[in-house]
């Protein structure tokens, strides 16, 4: 029996009043994938990923996660299937703890229900311990064990990064969504970044969906790329043949050229 797609998308479009952000976008994510979503600011790459997790719901269209539709569930349904994500803009609780930012990402996992979580009794306290547990050993993957106990507010950009990329592997989702996960970063906390997602990758199987204007970085740890502009598909393939494809070279450089050079951008 052959398995159906991790993510499949199909025929979306989203309007925004008389302003299409997506037309008729259509891919797939395999098991295992790390698929890049690139294409030139207001390409509509935040409104794919704003449908995919529920934010918004799309004119048009039918998403569906391991062979299940979820088009039309809520956020908070769509984190429980097992789709968890980053932001662009930095959403964590800066005056909460490192740690307890983590743990707020097992929130929409827990079972034990309100009462008991209240009292602390039974389930509650076994689901407690299973967080912190879970919790504790990503700290140790993402390698941030000095600064478990500060509050994110203080902390450099780049671990604030981190941070948010564990609080959304907390969740222990099949799926992740990343936007622009270097955005705003040197050249090492990059480098850094790019190692993680790797490591997600290989260590725990994980399908990746990726949006990131970093070329050099998409290059370099994409299996497979989709290209939009004006919310259409204008490329898809794996990174050599998108890095010479002269449609992409055409929407990123404005003319024809040998091909994107992921060191110019």
């Amino acid at each position: 029996m052959t398995l159906p797609p991790k993510l499949a998308v199909t025929d979306l479009s989203m309007c925004f009043g008389g302003v299409s952000a997506i037309m008729n976008l259509s891919f797939e994510l395999k098991e295992g994938q790390i698929f890049a979503l690139i294409g030139p600011n207001g390409a509509g790459k935040s409104t794919v990923f704003n449908c995919i997790s529920g934010i918004y719901k799309p004119n048009r269209g039918r998403i569906y996660f391991e062979g299940e539709e979820i088009t039309h569930l809520r956020p908070h349904k769509v984190a429980r299937k097992g789709i968890a994500r980053t932001f662009q803009n930095i959403a964590l609780f800066r005056n909460m703890t490192v740690l307890d930012n983590l743990l707020l990402g097992r929130n929409p996992s827990l079972k034990a229900g309100v009462i008991r979580g209240g009292i602390f009794w039974g389930k509650a306290v076994q689901e407690e311990l299973a967080a912190r547990l879970a919790v504790e050993k990503l700290i140790d993957f993402l390698e941030i064990e000095s600064v478990r106990k500060k509050l994110v507010g203080t902390l450099p950009f780049g671990i604030q990064r981190r941070v948010e990329l564990g609080r959304a592997l907390a969740l222990e989702p099949r799926l992740l969504l990343l936007d622009e996960p270097v955005s705003g970063m040197n050249v090492e906390e990059t480098e850094d970044m790019a190692r993680f997602i790797l490591d997600i990758n290989e260590t725990f199987g994980m399908t990746i969906l990726l949006v990131e204007h970093d070329m050099g970085v998409v290059m370099d740890i994409s299996d497979r790329i989709l290209v939009i502009n004006f919310g259409e598909k204008i490329a898809e393939g794996n990174p050599e043949n998108i890095g010479r494809d002269p449609e992409v070279i055409k929407a990123y450089l404005g003319e024809e050229a040998d091909g994107i050079n992921p060191e110019q951008h």
